[in-house]
């Protein structure tokens, strides 16, 4: 038979390792993309990174059940259908399986056919839902990103637009908007979804092990290289790789970079034998590359290879009561953590939250939510609570009767202390580079 909705991505959840065998072999007969788990704890991790449309689990399973998965996915995944498949069938267990939020009930042993129609009426449940506006808003939950704003909202259409292309993106923006989050929205929203998503930090890696970390290297091929080691490209092959801070790549490493979208190929350091990879390339930049174009510090062939598509993440300071809604959901993540109750912010702290213009965006509004849960003594987060550069104060002590030299220290200490001593970042806020940033600080 060929099922609807060919293309949806269903997690298959059994401590039975010929089970899970049976039904993946199943399901991607019919084209749909499979994970699998052997059990609930390796489940509800995968559900917290993957964008899964049906889950079906086994009723009766070591440690946590099926049931516990059912109601995990109800409350946790509002667009995620649920089927329970088990070997000890009855009334009272399909009773009890519908009533925690299981669409469908199949018992063991079961043909192809009445898995797959029991599949393709969840997910017929599941496109009605969608198509009736239940789940209409973007389901950017199930990636971890969070916002109404209208800034936002672009992003999402522009992700739904683009996932389930093969097209080459570039995602810029501020440092901490959340670009790796986008870039898995694109991968998990995809056909390529069950397949490896690689991150891989290029400004974090050394220039000289570049090279060896992204294409692999043969036994010998340097100092230290004591066995075979494929690279990050052939980890992702089939699937999506994520080359975070790209600007930062030399110019040498750039070329093969380039090569490498052009040829679809890779080469292993001490090898000349081509390795062919069926990798899709997202890249994320906080610099303006069409910049280091003009420069000459970044290839201008790669900056178009690259730049296909263009998604730019807005920073948090414009993106209105996004801040409140993040700072809420920060609050219950950190609270639940602990085993508290979550605090509210007061009024004036959440006015102080939307003057306030982030400069570290939305790591910095995490980062300031940790803190205040942790150190908190009470249910409600006064603006009290904030730090000094937060809060409003009257200057009446500083008047216009300071010099220049003063106004300035206590404006780059201001930022230096928003941004957590991070230079790199203070010295953009600033417009001025971190030589001159150096040299003030002292």
């Amino acid at each position: 038979m060929s099922a609807p909705n060919s293309k949806a991505t269903i997690l298959v959840v059994d401590d039975s390792a010929s089970t899970l065998e049976l039904v993946k072999r199943i399901l991607s007969v019919e084209g749909f993309g499979v994970l699998t788990s052997q059990s609930v704890k390796d489940a509800v991790l995968l559900l917290k990174e993957r964008l899964v449309d049906l889950v079906i689990t086994d009723l009766k399973m070591p440690e946590i059940g099926g049931l516990d998965l059912v109601r995990h996915v109800r409350e946790n995944c509002k667009d995620t259908e649920i089927m329970m498949i088990t070997g000890y069938a009855t009334i009272e267990g399909a009773v009890e399986a519908v009533k925690a939020g299981a669409e469908e009930y199949v018992a063991k042993p079961f043909t192809d056919d009445e898995l797959l129609d029991a599949v393709q009426r969840s997910l017929t449940k599941l496109q009605a839902k969608r198509s009736a506006g239940e789940h209409s808003k973007p389901r950017n939950p199930c990636y971890g990103m969070l916002g109404e704003s209208e800034p936002m909202l672009k992003v999402y259409e522009l992700i739904a637009r683009i996932a389930a292309t093969t097209a080459t993106v570039l995602i810029s923006g501020e440092s901490g908007t959340g670009k790796e989050l986008v870039a898995r929205a694109i991968h998990y929203g995809g056909p390529r979804s069950a397949a490896p998503f690689v991150p891989v930090n290029c400004g974090g890696i050394p220039e000289g092990l570049l090279e060896s970390e992204l294409f692999g290297h043969m036994r010998g091929a340097f100092t230290g290289a004591t066995t075979t080691r494929a690279g990050f490209f052939q980890t992702a092959d089939g699937g999506t790789i994520f080359l975070d801070e790209i600007s930062e790549t030399s110019l040498a490493m750039q070329t093969k970079l380039l090569r490498v979208l052009q040829e679809k190929e890779t080469y292993m350091v001490g090898s000349n034998r081509a390795t062919k990879v069926d990798v899709r390339i997202l890249a994320a930049t906080n610099k303006d590359l069409a910049s280091l174009v003009r420069q000459g510090t970044f290839r201008e062939d790669l900056f178009y290879r690259l730049n296909v598509i263009n998604i730019v993440v807005p920073p948090l300071r414009t993106r209105g009561t996004d801040i409140l809604l993040l700072a809420s959901a920060f609050a219950r993540k950190f609270a639940e953590e602990m085993g508290m109750k979550p605090p509210k912010l007061s009024e004036n702290a959440a006015s102080a939250f939307l003057r306030y213009s982030w400069p570290g965006n939305v790591r910095e509004l995490q980062n300031l939510i940790h803190r205040l849960v942790v150190m908190g003594d009470g249910q409600t987060i006064e603006a009290s609570d904030l730090p000094d550069y937060m809060r409003f104060a009257v200057a009446t002590e500083k008047g216009l009767t300071r010099t220049l030299a003063e106004v300035e220290k206590e404006h780059i200490l201001l930022v230096l202390e928003s941004v957590h001593g991070n230079k790199t970042e203070a010295s953009r806020i600033l417009g001025i580079d971190r030589k001159t940033l150096r040299e003030k600080v002292k």
